[in-house]
């Protein structure tokens, strides 16, 4: 059982249409579904699960939230071992509390947060004594690489190092966009444990957000199937750091989301 506390383990898209979201993605990156629970107003909440087993979840938006305006939008779970402590201390540390910790039935405690810049993502304590294990680095259909668009680029370094105890890596100079910073979830320092990289929020996106990039075997593959099916390539394919490939993109209900992987042959 992998210890999560401080580090993102589980992804949920809430959705305007779940059941068109399970089909586009289940094609684009290969995940399958299972209903969890009961039923909810709108529909099942349903688990997504990888090649190394479940990553996450899709639901349809809640009705108030709806009524407040939300759209479609995937969000990360961060472990913690005491939400309500978690929560309080975060707050002092320059955060927002945008939902206090509360108890979801079977599933355990969580609370919805917000970085010092804006960036939303939740707590939870689940309540299985199991747990979960940590899918091997780059595995099919789960996230390889967590990427915040910063609201406030150094309140939120200094948030996520010093209240999470993430670890910076080589900060890259992007010119004009300002300077992407490697973190990890784990604690390298080394470029192969990095996890993720927090950058300044680019003009042409409308507000702070964590993107989380799903692996894929083959990105041009991927990239057609995106289109296919109805969705949206924003950006890349594009190489990065390491020889992987990236795409960003916008599912057909609207929410923002990535891929990476692989090119051609490399695939194969």
């Amino acid at each position: 059982m992998t210890d999560f506390n401080g580090k993102f383990f589980w992804y949920e898209l809430m959705t305007s249409d779940p059941k068109a979201a399970l089909a586009f993605y289940g094609d684009v990156v290969g995940w399958t579904a299972e209903p969890f629970g009961g039923d909810l107003p709108d529909g099942p909440y349903q688990v997504i699960s990888g090649s190394a087993g479940p990553l996450g979840g899709v639901m349809a938006i809640p009705a108030e939230a709806k009524d407040c305006g939300m759209t479609p939008w995937w969000g990360g779970y961060v472990g913690s071992a005491d939400v309500d402590a978690d929560a309080e201390r975060l707050s002092a540390a320059g955060g927002s509390v945008k939902r206090p910790p509360e108890d979801i039935p079977g599933v355990g405690r969580f609370a919805v947060m917000a970085d010092p810049g804006g960036a939303v993502f939740m707590l939870l304590k689940g309540s299985s004594p199991e747990g979960m294990d940590a899918p091997p680095p780059m595995a099919p259909g789960h996230v390889g690489w967590h990427e915040l668009y910063a609201g406030d680029f150094d309140k939120d370094l200094a948030f996520y190092t010093g209240q999470l105890g993430w670890s910076k890596g080589e900060a890259m100079d992007m010119g004009e966009m300002g300077s992407y910073q490697l973190v990890s979830q784990t604690g390298s320092t080394d470029f192969d444990g990095m996890t993720g990289g927090i950058m300044p929020l680019p003009k042409e996106m409308p507000e702070p957000l964590w993107l989380f990039y799903y692996v894929v075997a083959d990105i041009d593959a991927a990239a057609q199937r995106v289109t296919t099916g109805g969705g949206t390539i924003l950006n890349g394919p594009s190489e990065v750091p390491g020889g992987s490939w990236i795409i960003q993109a916008r599912d057909p209900q609207g929410a923002m989301f990535a891929l990476v992987g692989v090119r051609g042959a490399d695939a194969a």
